[in-house]
């Protein structure tokens, strides 16, 4: 083990310079556990701007690194994660890779294993599980039976390499199979590609083998942007905004006696009960969430499991290729119900 991981202060770097990159630059430099120490783009000029900021190195090489750092965040075009995951897996540098883990399913697999054989600590970017209102969600510890997700924005003019399921909806995704917790029974899926060759619009319903059902829709077309949740379980009632930071919780089990109460006033006539307020029979409370940013706790969950190897990252590599599989479901279905153009003869 290298000495700067035994003392708890981790060389790091950030491989690309564009706006994921200058992110995690910037929470690498205000970690405490981290010693921010270059910054790797094929642009070197965006490379030494970044660089210059918080007075690290810059390079186009990542060989240049590999004895300099303990670990590193891969923030590049996801057809090239594979490619970089494997230089650095290979000498035991611990690396966090933006979402989606990797390009497609088998490049994700290859990761997962190279990471097992090389006993490398590997993390994925889906920064949403660390969003303040996921992170209430989580210690609820619920059981869904139903789950709708929806996460709407206008065109965003990046990430044109992946369409919105990889682009976006691939965060829902993680966090519902987290919510979850089973195995996918079916998944159908319908998207439409407008601007991009790729889906810019797509809904998709995910049955799982433990009955919970969820439907998601994602879009890069809308005219305003809302990240919002609803989730249906025995214990309680959720309604979430992750962009607002907001949410609210109807618990049932304190209002078992609503519907005898409903059921009684019926019997005994003489009441009228369009006059009952029905939110004054519930027991609603606002969602205790802790603001705290949320690549910040990603990084430092990733940089605790590379010091301590009982710990883990808020999302593994294995969750990472859980929630890609699953958007590779979505998106062979959405292949399979494809729209075919009909033509219309004007006469």
């Amino acid at each position: 083990m290298n000495e700067s991981v035994q003392n708890k202060k981790l060389r790091t770097a950030v491989i690309g310079a564009g706006k994921m990159g200058t992110i995690h630059a910037k929470v690498y430099d205000q970690l405490p556990e981290s010693d921010l120490v270059a910054v790797v783009d094929i642009d070197a000029a965006k490379a030494q701007r970044l660089a210059d900021q918080y007075h690290c190195s810059a390079t186009t090489d990542c060989a240049e690194i590999m004895d300099k750092v303990d670990a590193v965040t891969i923030a590049t075009p996801t057809v090239t994660h594979l490619k970089l995951a494997k230089i650095f897996i290979k000498k035991k540098i611990a690396v966090l890779i933006e979402k989606p883990l990797a390009a497609n399913v088998r490049e994700g697999r290859k990761i997962v294993a190279l990471a097992k054989k090389y006993g490398t600590v590997v993390a994925v970017g889906h920064s949403e599980r660390c969003n303040p209102v996921a992170q209430a969600m989580k210690r609820l510890d619920i059981q869904p039976k139903f789950i709708e997700a929806n996460r709407i924005s206008p065109y965003p003019f990046r990430s044109t390499d992946v369409g919105v399921v990889l682009d976006v909806m691939i965060h829902d995704i993680d966090i519902i199979l987290s919510l979850a917790a089973s195995k996918i029974k079916k998944v159908d899926a319908v998207g439409v590609n407008v601007v991009e060759d790729k889906e810019d619009i797509c809904n998709a319903r995910i049955v799982f083998e433990n009955g919970c059902i969820s439907n998601i829709t994602a879009s890069r077309l809308a005219l305003k942007t809302e990240r919002r949740v609803r989730v249906f379980s025995r214990q309680a009632y959720l309604s979430v905004d992750y962009l607002k930071k907001t949410g609210i919780i109807i618990k049932a089990d304190p209002n078992i006696n609503v519907v005898k109460w409903i059921k009684d006033h019926k019997q005994t006539g003489g009441f009228d009960l369009t006059s009952v307020n029905w939110p004054d029979l519930l027991h609603i409370e606002q969602l205790d969430i802790d603001d705290k940013e949320p690549i910040r706790l990603e990084q430092e969950a990733f940089l605790q499991a590379v010091t301590d190897r009982e710990c883990t990252p808020e999302v593994s590599a294995q969750e990472g290729l859980a929630a890609l599989e699953c958007a590779q479901k979505i998106l062979a279905s959405v292949k399979k119900h494809k729209w075919k153009e009909k033509i219309v003869v004007d006469t």
